[in-house]
């Protein structure tokens, strides 16, 4: 088998380890990541996903150092313009990504192509296989995870002029974004004119992401994501079940009341797991015997206790929003 092929980083030259160990600290964040994570396992990953896989036609730069570069943008909330000066500007930055003190940094038309290279050609599964990576290392480096879940759903606008779209669907044009639909956004309760309360319903045009985290390590676990219509029910269980196997320490699973469905109570039951799904109104003001089940839920520990921490997870939606 042919060896594959990199751009020459030069990173290990003498003058960019005396640099290196003389300007970047021991303690510094980017050296700390840096060592803590096999950035190489993510080399021999996405280097699939590169039509000549590193071994026909020109060397690419190692898919682990352009995977760090765009961690360096995310973190510091760069576009992929500005982080190309930023490491090219900023030693840790440049030590942390695996390059040379005199060698530049991918420029941004790499880093686009690189992202795009992962979703044409890697799609979803790429990306949930390196979050369930890094749910691992988190394990295996220490990182504790507490017994309760929050499942949730966090909707995202597709970059699409809806008004625009429909009228070159019209015409007999393919839509600008065929994969996104319309969803409600949320439903709430306003007065009108005449001061009568009605139900007022906003929508959306996109996606959502289907999300379960752990509320000890803050970490989010699992991930799916759908067009903007699908019942936030109907994913409950898919995202527990890789918790699971993922040997989480679960007990506990709290949700809003999109996910009070029979099937999502019954799923937790044959699992041993403790519900906390918010129940709907009218399954406590039952008229038969059915409601019992679901009085003595609310009064368990586990359901308070569940409820409380649900705030963690839309604060989690509100961070990766900003």
């Amino acid at each position: 088998m042919e060896k594959q092929r990199y751009v020459e980083s030069g990173e290990n030259s003498f003058y960019g380890k005396y640099l290196y160990d003389q300007i970047v600290p021991a303690d510094h964040f980017l050296r700390m990541l840096n060592e803590i994570i096999d950035w190489k396992r993510y080399t021999r990953k996405l280097i699939r996903l590169y039509k000549g896989e590193g071994v026909v036609g020109r060397p690419p730069f190692d898919p682990a150092l352009v995977l760090k570069a765009e961690l360096i943008a995310f973190l510091y909330n760069l576009s992929e313009r500005q982080v190309e000066v930023y490491i090219n500007e900023n030693l840790p930055a440049r030590y942390f990504v695996g390059l040379a003190v005199d060698q530049k940094a991918p420029d941004h038309s790499t880093l686009t192509v690189f992202r795009e290279r992962l979703l044409r050609r890697g799609k979803l599964k790429v990306f949930e296989e390196m979050l369930a990576e890094i749910i691992q290392i988190a394990q295996q480096k220490g990182v504790q995870f507490g017994s309760i879940q929050i499942v949730d759903s966090v909707h995202s606008v597709a970059n699409v002029n809806t008004a625009k779209d429909t009228k070159r669907q019209t015409k007999g044009k393919e839509p600008h974004d065929p994969d996104a639909r319309w969803g409600v956004k949320h439903k709430r309760k306003v007065k009108d004119e005449a001061g009568k309360e009605i139900e007022q319903t906003e929508y959306f045009y996109g996606y959502k992401a289907h999300v379960s985290l752990n509320t000890e390590s803050g970490l989010i676990t699992s991930l799916g994501v759908t067009s903007g219509e699908a019942y936030d029910g109907h994913h409950f269980c898919e995202l527990i079940e890789h918790d699971l196997e993922q040997k989480l320490p679960l007990e506990t699973v709290a949700a809003d009341k999109g996910y009070d469905d029979g099937d999502n109570h019954y799923y937790l039951a044959q699992h041993g797991l403790h519900s906390a799904i918010r129940l709907k109104d009218m399954r406590l003001r039952k008229k038969d015997q059915n409601k019992e089940v679901w009085i003595e839920l609310v009064q368990t520990p586990q359901y308070r206790q569940g409820l409380k921490e649900r705030y963690k997870i839309e604060r989690k939606f509100g961070e990766a929003k900003q």
